[in-house]
């Protein structure tokens, strides 16, 4: 398998598992010094490392600003890549704990080495978020 498509199968099985909320198979999706990087002025905001950071920090503060009544779903629209690189766009719908909808398109850069994430970078309305998640 080429760089490209390893990269490729990657990517797809985090969003895969993303939308099936397996926090175990995101895990192991991440190299141990992987970063996740999210720029603006989010709570959230920053470059988180490692699978206990970017799960257990990042992602659980975003999750916690949902309904959890609401499953959170991504609308996988397209990976594009290219040797250790590719970039995810899709489509997260959810409901925050406000009871506001919640549907923000992502361009998520990522880069994979030896099989595993070791950087991503989140790309999506910074604006949109804060406004419906975190100021509630």
């Amino acid at each position: 398998m080429s760089a490209t498509e390893t990269t490729r199968a990657v990517v797809a099985a985090y969003v895969a598992a993303l939308g099936r909320g397996d926090l175990t198979a995101l895990r192991a999706s991440f190299a141990p010094k992987a970063t996740w990087t999210i720029r603006g002025d989010l709570p959230v905001a920053g470059t988180w490392t490692g699978a206990d950071e970017i799960l257990d920090g990042f992602l659980a503060q975003v999750v916690a600003t949902l309904d959890p009544e609401v499953a959170v779903t991504q609308t996988l629209h397209r990976i594009v890549a290219d040797g250790e690189y590719a970039v995810a766009e899709w489509t997260s719908h959810a409901r925050a704990r406000s009871g506001a909808a919640y549907d923000n398109d992502y361009a998520v850069l990522f880069q994979v080495r030896d099989g595993l994430i070791v950087s991503v970078r989140e790309y999506c309305d910074t604006s949109y978020m804060k406004r419906v998640l975190f100021e509630q």
